[in-house]
């Protein structure tokens, strides 16, 4: 948990490590913790590709021959979305 909970509650002023449930109970929390996460984790990894985001969010739990199923399935739901957008999803869709 100090992962996450723990820095995300110091940036944005809860007390990540001892009440991570803020999170689940507080709407505000709960998008401003998906925002700090996006900013720091995923963010800067944007322009390698969706693959690269998938390493970001789940790398330990679908990268490296991991449920790669749950990969799979995820890729396709984004060029799914990205069909119905509109739009190119790009090359490096795995990661």
């Amino acid at each position: 948990m100090n992962y996450n909970y723990g820095p995300a509650g110091q940036s944005i002023g809860f007390d990540g490590l001892n009440a991570p449930e803020t999170i689940a109970n507080n709407v505000v929390t709960s998008f401003k913790s998906a925002l700090w996460f996006w900013m720091n984790n995923v963010h800067s990894v944007m322009n390698q590709g969706f693959g690269a985001t998938i390493r970001a969010i789940n790398g330990a739990l679908e990268c490296n021959g991991q449920n790669q199923d749950e990969a799979n399935d995820r890729i396709q739901l984004y060029q799914q979305y990205c069909g119905v957008f509109g739009v190119d999803p790009g090359q490096n869709l795995s990661c």
